[in-house]
C-alpha cells in the first residue's frame, strides 16, 4: 500500500467517525433536552398533587364528629 493510499483510508475513516460523533452530539442533546421536559413537568405533577392532597384535606374545625362518638 502506497502512502497516498494510506493517507486516503485514513481521511475517509476520519471523515466517518466525525459524522458519527456529530449525529452521537445531536442524539445527546435531543435527550438531554427531553430529560429537562420530562424533569419540569415531573415537579409540576408532583406539586399539583401535593397541592391535591392539602386541598382535599379537611381540618378539624370543618367536619363534625361521627354521629358514634
Amino acid at each position: 500500500m502506497t502512502d497516498t493510499a494510506r493517507i486516503d483510508t485514513l481521511e475517509i475513516r476520519v471523515a466517518h467517525q466525525d459524522e458519527v460523533i456529530d449525529d452521537l452530539n445531536k442524539t445527546v442533546i435531543a435527550q438531554w433536552k427531553e430529560i429537562d421536559r420530562l424533569t419540569r413537568q415531573m415537579a409540576r405533577l408532583t406539586e399539583q398533587f401535593a397541592n391535591m392532597g392539602q386541598a382535599e384535606r379537611p381540618t378539624q374545625g370543618d367536619e363534625p364528629p361521627p354521629p358514634h362518638w
